[in-house]
């Protein structure tokens, strides 16, 4: 018998297909609900891990105000923390519906369906400028100082989501071509594995969730009787294409390396902090610059494809989401051109 070409999928073992000389890690498809209660709603992980984003970015903002870097006393971060959920649910949902899907438009209560999904980081990002800006004009504090302990506050959240969206298999990457790296994987929640598992037209998510689970994890005790006829995975992967996981390379690129950037400016700085402004300028330079690489390895939205197939683009051969972090990274470089000052002292409390 003839050896297969190197580096081609050609090998086929007990109807798996594999690629000669590449191997795949296996996606662990985790139920996206922690603790069903009543349908649509659901505790999911991606709640939580916006709970769990919020707790630390509370613990990282009062341990800023006991230093002395907020221009606040210690007791008043809990309410800004509440003007920051505010902040980032009015404004990752509006920022949704204004970027990614206009058309929730036609139907205002859309903007309302939370549970449905649907939250852009750069529409959060604006809410949560409002939203302290408005604080600190209510508490008179320097916002520019506010932003900088914000700026700091975000990236473990950041993280916290991007594992959210690895759990839910949303915002993949794009196909891996030629020689791509061994953690490449195959996501029973794309399209064409929805269709391949005979689930792309079902209306009701908890059921496809459902049965991407038992064709994954395979039957369990309980089941609904629906889900009987779903194939297994291992029998129509190989029709799938391979992707980087992208959510992974986001969470590890835009949480925790530019926290750990700010992380390592704050403490070469923290007796005598960068002037009011510098450290948000930071953030946002930083976090645009490798949101935008990384927007290389994600597959673009579908709803800005202009030929079917082909990545969606919007002007220049750039993304959505690269557009909207070039605009960040102009604002960040702007705020460090005006607000780089001498290092001084950390604003006193404002009462």
């Amino acid at each position: 018998m003839r050896a297969p070409a190197r580096g081609r999928c050609v090998a086929s073992v007990r109807g798996r297909r594999y690629r000669a000389g590449m191997s795949e890690w296996r996606y662990p498809a985790w139920d996206p609900v922690l603790l069903p209660l009543v349908d649509p709603i659901h505790l999911r992980w991606y709640g939580c891990m916006f709970l769990l984003a919020f707790l630390v970015g509370q613990w990282i903002l009062k341990r800023l105000a006991r230093a002395r870097f907020l221009p606040i006393d210690e007791n008043k971060v809990y309410d800004l923390i509440v003007w920051l959920v505010v902040g980032v649910l009015a404004g990752g949902r509006l920022g949704y519906s204004l970027f990614y899907q206009p058309e929730m438009w036609r139907d205002p209560l859309e903007l309302f369906k939370l549970w449905r999904g649907g939250l852009a980081f750069h529409g959060g990002l604006i809410g949560v400028c409002v939203a302290f800006a408005w604080f600190a004009s209510r508490h008179k504090a320097d916002p520019w100082r506010l932003g900088d302990g914000c700026a700091m506050a975000v990236p473990p959240g950041i993280a916290f989501v991007r594992l959210a969206n690895f759990i839910n298999g949303e915002l993949y990457g794009r196909k891996v071509t030629g020689d791509g790296p061994p953690w490449a994987m195959r996501f029973p929640t794309e399209e064409r594995a929805l269709e391949l598992l005979g689930i792309a037209d079902w209306s009701n998510k908890r059921m496809q969730e459902l049965a991407i689970r038992k064709a994954v994890h395979g039957p369990w005790e309980g089941m609904p009787e629906e889900l009987e006829t779903v194939p297994s995975w291992d029998s129509v992967k190989h029709l799938v294409p391979l992707r980087h996981p992208s959510q992974l390379y986001e969470m590890l690129g835009e949480g925790v390396l530019v926290g750990l950037l700010l992380w390592i400016v704050w403490r070469a700085t923290r007796h005598r902090p960068l002037g009011a402004g510098v450290y948000g300028g930071i953030f946002l330079l930083a976090y645009g610059t490798m949101r935008f690489f990384l927007e290389y390895f994600r597959q673009p939205d579908a709803q800005f494809e202009k030929v079917p197939g082909e990545p969606g683009t919007i002007w220049l051969g750039l993304s959505m989401g690269q557009l909207l972090c070039t605009a960040m990274v102009v604002a960040g470089a702007t705020i460090l051109a005006l607000r780089w000052k001498a290092r001084a002292p950390a604003p006193a409390h404002a009462g």
